[in-house]
């Protein structure tokens, strides 16, 4: 089924009116945040009709391991807080990075559940589509819905039987962190890629300058 007749068979994506608190989570590496992720949160601020809209910022990223090298944590959070700085309703959170180990999104939405508290995950269709590879994913399921938003080559996937879901829509944007790191390293501009300020931190910190072509 595709994100339109998903929208409706479900009909308003949220109802306007409810006395319960709706809070979104946004997870990644963020190495770096770039206008995309930007626009995604002000996209679900507005559609998902959310109170708050959470970013965490991955502490060990554990399907990322091994793969290349990270930017330390608290670099990555400094880029975060710079880059979703203008988005109302946004607030960056270090609770991943606080946390010793992998970091595991049931984890963190046991954090931040509450009994007055609908949780909303934030997940591109490519990722909400392995859902079910997921550690403790059955958690998950029990948790959060799933708000799906479209990722290039994966714009019909959707989450596994048992996940309750519901597409976000977002402008046809395609940047990548991977792709920033790449122009970053080849000494090409990243002007409009990211936010003014993060573009600030990864020249002062002189950033993804050793990046490999194994990006």
């Amino acid at each position: 089924m595709g994100y339109g007749a998903v929208a409706r068979a479900i009909g308003p994506i949220v109802s306007s009116v409810s006395e319960r608190r709706r809070v979104g989570i946004f997870g990644g590496t963020f190495d770096p945040p770039h206008v995309a992720h930007v626009v995604l949160a002000a996209a679900a601020m507005h559609q998902l009709e959310l109170d708050v809209l959470v970013v965490t910022v991955a502490g060990v990223p554990w399907q990322k391991v091994g793969s290349r090298e990270i930017s330390s944590g608290e670099i990555r959070l400094e880029m975060a807080k710079a880059a979703f700085a203008e988005v109302p309703g946004v607030e960056v959170s270090d609770v991943e990075l606080r946390r010793e180990g992998n970091s595991y999104t049931v984890d963190t939405l046991r954090e931040f559940s509450a009994p007055d508290t609908d949780l909303i995950l934030l997940l591109g269709s490519d990722a909400a589509a392995g859902l079910d590879t997921w550690g403790r994913y059955e958690e998950i399921a029990d948790l959060a819905t799933i708000a799906v938003f479209p990722r290039r080559g994966h714009e019909s996937a959707v989450p596994p039987k048992g996940f309750a879901w519901m597409p976000l829509d977002l402008p046809g944007l395609e940047v990548s962190s991977t792709d920033i790191r790449r122009r970053t390293a080849d000494g090409v501009p990243i002007v409009g890629l990211v936010p003014p300020a993060v573009r600030k931190i990864v020249v002062s910190q002189e950033l993804y300058l050793a990046e490999s072509d194994s990006l």
